[in-house]
């Protein structure tokens, strides 16, 4: 047994964990710690590599490196290993494999982030091959029990075969002797066409645990003697603590301390409710920075200043955007805007710090990256990484909001600094998460195209404008305040703007989807302002996806302008086999496209390729007398490549229409600094009844791997707003989309 080993598994912490248990109702499903350590605590079972640990009755636990936040991440890559392995899937289970162990193993399981439609597409080579390789040692392992050649043995859920006298062994009862074989220098996949496991739409692992209410969540850990804590951040972004005075709050019942930070307050007392009362009564001044001034209309004044910006960056030229333009019998012109928009994850930002006696620092939150979340806690506590550990929960929501830059973490483990020996939950108000965002950013574009007499476009022009989600986020590391570096982004773009200076670097998410085309339009120039302001932003489920918005909603007025109809515009533009053309023409069909639509209703389409996948929309909606809009239905085709599990893809398509759905009247607005909107009685999620019936059709062509995460939100909102205008004629250019855009005159 290891050092690390004895460590973690001491009697006292072994109590504390049983302890830990009980008193969270038995909620301790989802935690993960190493295998040895469960080992050297009498268990039997074995790890024959690091993905794979089976059980003598063959029963198979395989570790997830990637989070599960409802996606299906987690049960989608134990069937791409359970598929290699060649096991039995009704005696499959998954836990979340350990960040510190990954950090002692030397990232034995890489990348533990989770976001951009990545978790599968970036992860499945190397998690099959480990199936594969675990496979192949324990048919040498029986092979070398029957002392025959292995070339002679095949498995087959969970049972080794030798052909010639048809001997069986089960993996449980070689997996100790496999375990002790180097493994294969190379492997061989299975084709796709002969899966057994993988492509099929098996019911998710976690499901059922779900419907009892048995995994761990952040909100939901209880540990002995643990404390809670309730905090208070500078309302404007960029500000920091001026003073507190906290008698009076340390004066109530169950307050055990006030902790004071340079950008927040928090109380900690012995429940929640207790910290979160007495947090109202610490009067604390804020000096709220350089920015408390700043609102909707500084914000939009900046990006239209980016737009005019005559040293704006350049994103992509091709062609001769002047003569294309020159030769146009028609010109279109539009300008688009969009919002800021809160992530408003169900579950508030959360964390559960432990400092120990032994100043092993341990960390119980919902991580979409548990080792950004165990590097953020080290550093915060002043540790080697090898002294901290991250005990992954369940996510309630993340949509990229608990990616990075885990300022929650960093929280948690400061107030639990000044508690050491006391384990301490920190969580956040819904106010708190709301105001405390890093938000989708807000943007604005210009369009321009060039239509021949024909109609064929013949120039097309964007001009970008809006914060820098990459420069927003870089700037959030390395330093030690988390404000202070918000602070300094923001100041160093004001700066730059009243200097005349410009940042010329390109983000990709700013540009994406605008410069990167499908349409084969000869004569295209796309151009970018970078202007950040002071408003935080972050990855916001498919970011950037609101330049499909604008795109697509404007390659429909150039269809109008032309006199043609939508889909065949859009094909005449597209190369026959081109996988935007295939999805396309499959949501089309799907969704009965050039048919009569039933009275008082309307249809429009979009399509937008990202996160590695090609997705197509078709929307079909209604408009009430008073304006109200309603989404009746919407078919997306997504060709993803390969499809691992098909009832995943359907649930995910259904989340990006909900997610899609409330982005259409969502805002995020700026007065005095502060953005204004405070809980869901004013930032509104789509309700049951609002859901539209979506339809996912798939048309995985093979060769590659792309995302299901957010592909099916792409061509949503453009080809809401597309069939918007085809029932009632207004063009909607600017959101959030109010019902007086929509009343008829």
């Amino acid at each position: 047994m290891t050092t690390r080993a004895r460590a973690l598994e001491s009697p006292r912490r072994r109590n504390f964990l049983k302890a830990s248990a009980a008193a969270g109702g038995g909620l301790m499903l989802e935690f993960s710690f190493p295998f040895v350590a469960r080992a050297a605590a009498g268990g039997t079972a074995t790890e024959v590599n690091a993905w794979i640990v089976i059980h003598p009755d063959d029963r198979v636990t395989i570790r997830i490196a990637r989070s599960e936040m409802g996606q299906g991440t987690f049960t989608a890559l134990a069937q791409l290993v359970a598929e290699e392995l060649d096991c039995d899937w009704a005696k499959v289970s998954a836990e979340f494999a350990s960040p510190n162990e990954n950090v002692r193993r030397d990232r034995v399981w890489r990348s533990m982030s989770t976001g951009g439609s990545q978790g599968v597409r970036s992860s499945q080579d190397y998690v099959r091959k480990a199936g594969a390789a675990a496979r192949e040692m324990l048919i040498a392992a029986a092979a070398a029990q029957w002392q025959v050649s292995a070339a002679q043995c095949s498995a087959d859920r969970g049972v080794i075969t030798h052909g010639p006298t048809q001997r069986r062994l089960r993996y449980g009862q070689v997996a100790v002797q496999a375990a002790k074989l180097r493994p294969p220098a190379e492997v061989v996949l299975r084709d796709t066409k002969d899966w057994k496991i993988a492509g099929k739409p098996l019911h998710r692992l976690d499901i059922p645990d779900k419907v009892l209410g048995k995994p761990v969540f952040a909100a939901d850990v209880v540990l002995p003697g643990m404390l809670h804590a309730s905090i208070s951040q500078c309302p404007v972004f960029g500000g920091k603590v001026k003073s507190v005075d906290a008698a009076e709050a340390e004066a109530m019942r169950g307050v055990r301390k006030v902790v004071r930070a340079e950008d927040f307050v928090a109380v900690v007392a012995d429940g929640w409710w207790r910290a979160n009362q007495a947090l109202g009564k610490v009067k604390i001044e804020w000096d709220m920075g350089d920015f408390a001034q700043a609102s909707d209309a500084t914000i939009a004044a900046m990006l239209r200043e980016g737009l005019s910006d005559p040293k704006i960056a350049e994103a992509r030229r091709t062609g001769d955007v002047s003569t294309g333009f020159s030769s146009a019998a028609k010109v279109v012109e539009a300008e688009y805007a969009s919002q800021y928009l809160a992530h408003a994850t169900m579950e508030p930002q959360a964390c559960t710090a432990w400092v120990r006696p032994d100043g092993f620092v341990e960390v119980w939150t919902s991580t979409q990256d548990g080792m950004a979340s165990l590097a953020a806690a080290a550093q915060t506590a002043g540790v080697p990484l090898e002294r901290a550990e991250v005990h992954k929960t369940m996510l309630g929501g993340g949509f990229g909001r608990r990616g990075a830059p885990q300022d929650f973490v960093r929280q948690g483990v400061t107030i639990a600094m000044a508690m050491p020996g006391t384990p301490v939950k920190m969580m956040w108000s819904r106010e708190e998460d709301m105001q405390h965002d890093f938000y989708r950013p807000a943007s604005r574009v210009k369009l321009r195209a060039g239509l021949d007499a024909q109609g064929k476009v013949v120039a097309f022009e964007a001009r970008i404008a809006c914060p820098s989600i990459l420069a927003s986020l870089s700037a959030v590391h390395g330093r030690s305040s988390f404000k202070a570096r918000i602070r300094a982004a923001a100041k160093a773009m004001l700066e730059m703007l009243t200097s005349g200076a410009t940042h010329n670097a390109i983000d990709f998410t700013a540009v994406r989807t605008l410069n990167d085309m499908p349409y084969g339009i000869p004569n295209q120039q796309i151009d970018y302002a970078q202007r950040n302001g002071h408003i935080p932003v972050g990855f916001w489920r498919a970011p950037g996806q609101q330049n499909g918005v604008y795109r697509e909603c404007f390659v429909d007025e150039l269809a109008h302008a032309a006199g043609k109809d939508p889909l065949e515009f859009r094909l005449a533009m597209l190369k026959v086999g081109d996988k935007n053309r295939l999805v396309l023409e499959a949501a089309a069909k799907a969704a009965g496209w050039g048919t009569t639509s039933a009275a008082g209703t309307g249809r429009g389409l979009a399509v937008v390729k990202g996160f590695g996948s090609y997705a197509a929309g078709v929307a079909e909606v209604s408009v009430a007398p008073d304006g109200g809009l309603k989404v009746l239905r919407y078919v997306v085709a997504i060709d993803s490549g390969y499809v691992v599990n098909p009832d995943t893809c359907a649930a995910q398509a259904e989340s990006n229409a909900v997610y899609g759905l409330g982005a259409l009247t969502q805002t995020c607005t700026v007065r005095n600094g502060r953005i204004e909107q405070s809980n869901f009685h004013d930032f509104r999620l789509p309700l049951i009844g609002d859901m539209p019936k979506v339809e996912l059709v798939l048309v995985p062509t093979g060769g590659f791997w792309g995302g299901h995460g957010e592909p099916g939100i792409l061509p949503f909102q453009a080809a809401v707003l597309n069939a918007v205008f085809a029932l009632t004629g207004k063009r909607i250019r600017s959101l959030p989309l109010r019902k007086e855009d929509l009343r008829k005159a």
